[in-house]
């Protein structure tokens, strides 16, 4: 399994360190989860501003946020997923995400900016995969997720040299 990860990084923030976490993290979630096929995303690095104009446009609330998923497989009830023509990556669509926003929650959280970068990474990632937390129970499944991968990596809650 290949997990190809496009970054964009419109803030000039982000470090070669970082790229490096998040490919890795997000590496091993997809192994994780089971991806073994090839596949792609891409993650935009930008700032609160640029993020609030996506967020008022495709979600309607016209504040900055921290992380945004747009999935590539993401189908209506009742429609079918395209298959993946042969010898052709799996598309799992693009996560964006605001330094800005990242930088002033691990000040709020108490830990790294890495760690909050990785947090949103995959956050955003699990979003690509289908998790979502719009009820209770879906919320449990996909924090519970989140923090079995962020421990079994290294990056879980206190493993940075904060509380």
């Amino acid at each position: 399994m290949t997990l190809s990860i496009d970054m964009i990084d419109e803030t000039g923030n982000i470090r070669p360190s970082d790229e490096e976490l998040i490919r890795n993290l997000l590496s091993h979630a997809a192994k994780m989860q089971g991806i073994g096929e090839e596949a792609e995303l891409s993650i935009t690095f930008m700032g609160d501003e640029a993020i609030r104009e996506i967020n008022r446009e495709y979600r309607e609330k016209d504040r900055p946020t921290d992380v945004i998923s747009f999935a590539m497989e993401e189908t209506a009830e009742g429609e079918e997923p395209m298959p993946v023509p042969a010898g052709m990556p799996r598309m799992l669509g693009d996560i964006l995400i605001s330094t800005e926003t990242a930088e002033r929650q691990a000040e709020e959280y108490g830990h790294s900016r890495e760690r909050e970068l990785g947090f949103l990474a995959l956050h955003g990632f699990l979003h690509l995969l289908g998790y979502d937390h719009m009820t209770e129970a879906d919320e449990r499944e996909m924090f519970g997720r989140q923090d079995e991968i962020l421990e079994s990596f290294g990056l879980g809650r206190g493993t940075d040299g904060r509380p």
